[in-house]
């Protein structure tokens, strides 16, 4: 009788997988297993990547589950790459998804996970908090060693290839603040207000009342404790409250990073809340990650160790909840590579900063947020994955009818900053130092 090859079934999935580039796979016996597709992709040639496996479980568990399974062999040293990296195999791994996602064991287990999505994205009152809690109360001194100044935790915005992170951050802020049009006098809701760097710059430009509501209480301390330094507590505050618990009406609502974590089976919940808080006139500016393929599930990797709960979803699942809750779509704006760019920075000065976060906690999680950050960045330069924003309003005069008024308040504001930046004392973007070691 025949045996089995080595590393079978394994074996035979990554026959089918590598169709661009070659894998080099060196098993637990340090025998050599040569994969080999296609030389070049998109013109590049190089990706040729060697693969180290020290526990011959890998072969069935990668053969099953290969996302959330390389994942963990990553983390725990069984899974490594001699003479390659974590990017290389990252980014071949991206280029092929496809032809992963059409091998049948893989095709029938997204089918499976796809019809428990539901309860994969169940984001009550209450849970939603928890899920939140294990992402964002890691402690602000650890973010502060990857992210701007200012705390931006989501999509930049690259006017040009040159731009620092700082300044891709204020390009985003200040293009998420010229659409939607603020006016003197009127009540801002920010769903989701991270660290509050949005909500102190909105204040900056306008005289607008602000109201940041948050689940994360490392977040909500440090972002009342900012309002506070920079003279802006009387017209600038932070709730440590879930959205759909909030009183009251708002001329705008913006959300920036926090749709991702509602759940396919919530967004009706969501856009319901959004028109019952909107004014009449009033208007929201939705930022959020996206794809372009139709509906899906997360990585069940991503999903289990840095957002539980959470989904980007494509856009038609988006559109056809607005629909129902009677709000129009006054305009969207697809960032496609921007993320990209963003996750490359985070990851430079994650890698810059690696010793540090190993002090605060251990190598194993260094290599979860390596995994984290890479394979986020390769989702956004060789997947599907993007970023939109879509203004929503009730009535569709809500907005201007002409775009052209975005631009000139971008310019408008970019004059502003320049004033505004000649003091350090009334620079939004560089207040977070030292509080960034605050408890809630």
């Amino acid at each position: 009788m025949a045996l089995l090859p080595p590393m079978f079934p394994l074996s035979h999935m990554l026959k089918s997988f590598v169709q661009v580039g070659r894998l080099t796979v060196i098993d637990a016996d340090s025998q050599s297993h040569i994969f080999q597709g296609k030389p070049s992709f998109q013109g590049k040639d190089g990706l040729d990547v060697t693969m180290r496996l020290t526990d011959p479980k890998l072969y069935r568990t990668l053969f099953l589950n290969p996302e959330l399974a390389a994942g963990e062999a990553y983390m725990d040293g069984r899974m490594s790459f001699p003479g390659s990296s974590l990017r290389d195999f990252l980014t071949l791994f991206s280029v092929n998804r496809l032809s992963l996602g059409s091998y049948p064991l893989q095709k029938v287990a997204r089918r499976v996970s796809k019809s428990l999505r539901g309860f994969q994205q169940a984001n009550v009152v209450g849970k939603a908090q928890s899920n939140v809690a294990h992402h964002y109360d890691l402690g602000n001194p650890f973010y502060q060693l990857f992210l701007d100044r200012s705390m931006q935790y989501s999509c930049a915005y690259f006017v040009d290839d040159n731009d620092t992170l700082e300044e891709a951050q204020r390009n985003k802020m200040r293009l998420i603040a010229a659409k939607l049009c603020l006016k003197p006098g009127q009540k801002v809701l920010d769903i989701g207000s991270g660290w509050g760097g949005l909500a102190l710059y909105l204040a900056r430009m306008e005289n607008v009342d602000i109201t940041g509501v948050t689940l994360s209480r490392e977040q909500h301390a440090l972002s009342n404790a900012r309002a506070k330094k920079a003279g802006l507590a009387d017209r600038v505050r932070f709730q440590l409250i879930d959205y759909r618990e909030l009183p009251g009406r708002f001329d705008r609502i913006v959300s920036v990073g926090m749709f991702e974590h509602v759940g396919v089976g919530h967004y009706n919940e969501f856009f319901a809340k959004v028109n019952a808080l909107l004014a009449d006139d009033g208007m929201m500016l939705l930022h959020s990650i996206g794809h372009m393929s139709p509906p899906g599930t997360a990585s069940p990797w991503m999903r289990k160790y840095i957002f539980p709960g959470a989904y980007s979803p494509a856009m038609s699942e988006v559109f056809a909840a607005t629909e129902q809750n009677s709000l129009w779509v006054d305009d969207v704006e697809v960032l496609r590579l921007h993320y990209a760019k963003t996750l490359a920075h985070w990851c430079q000065r994650f890698e810059a900063n690696r010793a540090k976060v190993e002090a605060m906690y251990d190598a194993k999680f260094c290599r979860m947020w390596e995994f984290y950050l890479v394979s986020a960045e390769m989702m956004f330069r060789t997947g599907s994955q993007m970023v939109f924003h879509m203004q929503l309003s009730k009535k569709r005069e809500a907005t201007p009818i002409v775009r052209d008024y975005i631009t000139e308040t971008q310019r408008r504001y970019k004059a502003m900053e320049a004033d505004r930046l000649l003091g350090l004392e009334d620079d939004p973007f560089a207040d977070v130092g030292e509080m960034s070691g605050q408890k809630a």
